[in-house]
This record gives structure tokens, C-alpha cells and sequence, in this order.
């Protein structure tokens, strides 16, 4: 079961990845968007969730970042409670 979730997980990296590569040709700032997303992944892959649930939450906590914001997902989560229980309610974290 568990490399079924690490290649999963592996494949959903790959995914944001290729997807931001080809979106970059026209917004510059999704490469940024996917290197701080992936890294969020990494920092939770552990905690028991989906991936799907853990690649939502990323997302929203990085939507509801400043642009020029740098710190990770994973530090700024850290001052901003608020914001990580409205993305973790809306990934459906349990």
C-alpha cells in the first residue's frame, strides 16, 4: 500500500510540475506557485492524508499567500491559523 501512495504522490509532483512548465509560457509566476506547492506536499506527505486532500490544501494556503510573500507554505502557516483551517476544512483534512 505504501508504494502505491508514494508513486501516487510521486506522479501528482510530476503532474504540477509538467503542468506549470507548459502554463509558464504564459504565466511567469506559476513556476514560483509550483515550487512552493511541491515543497508543501513534501513537508505533509507524512501526516496521513491523501494526496489529493494534502495537493488541495497546498494550493489554497498558496492562493491565499502575498506574491512577494518568502516564507514556504510550511512557515507561514505557522502565523496565519485562520487561513490554515479555512484551507484544511475546504481539502477536507481529518
Amino acid at each position: 500500500m505504501k508504494v502505491k501512495i508514494s508513486k501516487l504522490f510521486i506522479f501528482t509532483l510530476f503532474f504540477i510540475v509538467a503542468s506549470t512548465m507548459v502554463c509558464n509560457l504564459t504565466f511567469a509566476d506559476k513556476a514560483d506557485d509550483t515550487k512552493w506547492i511541491a515543497q508543501c506536499m513534501l513537508d505533509n506527505k507524512d501526516l496521513g492524508q491523501p494526496t489529493e486532500v494534502v495537493l488541495k490544501y497546498c494550493e489554497c494556503m498558496n492562493n491565499k499567500m502575498e506574491e512577494n510573500e518568502t516564507q514556504s507554505i510550511t512557515q507561514w502557516e505557522k502565523s496565519h491559523p485562520k487561513e490554515r483551517k479555512e484551507c484544511s476544512d475546504k481539502a477536507g483534512w481529518k
